[in-house]
């Protein structure tokens, strides 16, 4: 497995509005919303993409439903491991798989063009495994035709 770069960090938000008072209105961050509850940008210095991803539409992504199940330990953030491309992104998640992670669902194509899989670290972190076409061949700040979305 290769990681390219870090494509993603998003704070797991259970309250959004007050994840948004912290990061949006009291630390002025760029945020902007693109689905939702989720706030995001691709504008911070030093970050591909930075958002405040809603509890209930990270267990979406994860799990299928709005609800994080209850046996398991609900994250605190989400970060994102760039890939060179799908075929690499597919050969990763069957190296997490052969050294006993367990995927929350395999590679899978979300709605804006980002291919991704997941699994929860030890430390109760999502992880993902991501090839984002918009991210490559440009500068780590500058901003894509495509959105780069955890969830």
């Amino acid at each position: 497995m290769q990681v390219q770069f870090i494509a993603s960090v998003s704070i797991i938000a259970p309250d959004p509005p007050a994840s948004r008072a912290l990061y949006l209105d009291t630390l002025g961050l760029p945020l902007e919303q693109l689905d939702g509850d989720y706030y995001a940008s691709e504008h911070i210095p030093g970050s591909r993409h930075f958002g405040v991803w809603p509890l209930s539409q990270a267990a979406q992504a994860c799990y299928g439903t709005p609800d994080w199940p209850r046996e398991v330990p609900i994250p605190q953030a989400s970060v994102e491991f760039e890939l060179a491309n799908a075929d690499a992104l597919a050969e990763a998640a069957k190296e997490l798989e052969a050294h006993g992670y367990t995927l929350l669902h395999p590679p899978r194509t979300e709605p804006w063009g980002q291919i991704v899989a997941r699994i929860l670290s030890d430390e109760g972190l999502i992880v993902g495994l991501s090839f984002a076409p918009w991210l490559h061949d440009k500068p780590a700040n500058s901003s894509g035709a495509g959105r780069t979305v955890v969830a």
